[in-house]
């Protein structure tokens, strides 16, 4: 089912209200709604930080999409994982301390397809008790299908919630496709996922108006969906394959202002703060309103610990040419991250400002036994 377009609905109080935050405020009035904001969050959430990193699988993609480094026409050296690849990059990322992984993959149906990224998940449900996804937009029976070999959450950016401004950004492959995709998290959803991301990406569009409708799908779905627990991301755009200059760019101070809206608004949403940004502003952003944190992360396949490197190739407007020389340094990276501190730097500042860092918050053990108790009660 596709929901209603973001703008079309008559404006809910909720989203009169965030409209009205949005609005140009004084230096006095931004540290109010920060002070607001902040209390809200130790009200909700208390004084944790969930942390998260990204592993890329792959960074084929059949997509045109002008501001992504792993566009289908960007030369760039591309690989896919072997699931004994992805294998040993988890147990990297476990080693450091994460228990919760998002899985990304560009999208390309022959190299993301039959099955792999099952493949992937079952062989590491066992050593990572959270796993989620950000790769391209299924039908519901395959969310199910990932869901039940042990994936919980899927990442999903409409990139941006103008029609217009998203005809222009993405020119080729199924990603051009609007309702498509803005009805990806209500599949996944029916397919069993419990836990949801959404966003739009920061740069494309004027950021007022990019704020109002991700709100207003952001309550479609918390109203929709609301046995699933959501969060929402707010990725600026960063330098890379393609070298796209934002078209909008958002200032620090209004990015500021966005995540304490979001967060007066939406009081019982995650928000998350990637790489993306840099460690100072990640640093100050921390009690405002944060949740969740990426560390220590790589955008590339193979970016941890070399996996994949004997297997690069060039990739000229899609096609693919010669393999690479397996001296080359890796797989180029989806953009440039911005802060490079290690996962245990950034687990020591969260505690230094009187923080727990969380690397992981829950087991599968727990829902089996649920429904096992269930079970019992049943036969009782």
């Amino acid at each position: 089912m596709t929901p209603a377009a973001p703008h079309s609905a008559p404006a809910s109080p909720v989203l009169r209200r965030f409209a009205a935050l949005l609005e140009p405020k004084t230096d006095a009035q931004l540290e109010t709604l920060a002070r607001e904001s902040a209390a809200l969050t130790r009200q909700h959430f208390g004084k944790t930080i969930r942390l998260f990193a990204p592993l890329y699988l792959s960074n084929e993609c059949i997509n045109n999409c002008a501001y992504c480094g792993f566009s289908r026409d960007n030369a760039i050296l591309r690989v896919t994982l072997d699931v004994q690849s992805v294998v040993k990059e988890a147990r990297h990322l476990a080693k450091e301390g994460f228990r919760n992984i998002l899985l990304v993959a560009g999208e390309h149906p022959k190299f993301v397809s039959n099955g792999y990224l099952e493949h992937c998940v079952r062989a590491l449900v066992a050593e990572i008790p959270s796993i989620s996804l950000e790769v391209a937009p299924m039908e519901t029976p395959e969310y199910a299908a990932l869901a039940g070999a042990g994936a919980e959450g899927l990442v999903v950016y409409q990139e941006t919630y103008d029609r217009e401004v998203y005809a222009a950004m993405h020119t080729a492959g199924p990603k051009k496709d609007y309702d498509w995709r803005l009805a990806c998290p209500e599949r996944a959803y029916a397919g069993g996922f419990r836990r949801i991301g959404v966003g739009a990406l920061l740069g494309l569009a004027e950021w007022r108006t990019e704020a109002r409708a991700l709100a207003a799908h952001l309550e479609h779905l918390l109203r929709t969906c609301w046995k699933a627990q959501f969060t929402v991301s707010l990725p600026r755009l960063r330098p890379c394959a393609g070298e796209f200059t934002p078209t909008h760019p958002v200032a620090d101070r209004e990015f500021i202002q966005l995540i304490c809206a979001l967060r007066l608004c939406f009081p019982q949403v995650g928000i998350v703060l990637s790489t993306r940004e840099p460690a100072p502003l990640r640093d100050a952003l921390l009690p405002l309103g944060i949740t969740m944190m990426s560390a220590g992360s790589h955008t590339e396949p193979g970016g941890y610990t070399g996996q994949g490197r004997n297997d690069l190739h060039l990739t000229v407007r899609g096609k693919i040419m010669a393999p690479v020389d397996s001296e080359a340094e890796g797989a180029t990276g989806q953009f440039e991250i911005s802060d490079t501190r290690s996962p245990r730097e950034v687990a020591d500042f969260i505690r230094a400002r009187g923080f727990e860092p969380v690397w992981k918050d829950w087991d599968r053990a727990i829902l089996d036994a649920a429904a096992h108790s269930a079970e019992v009660v049943a036969v009782a």
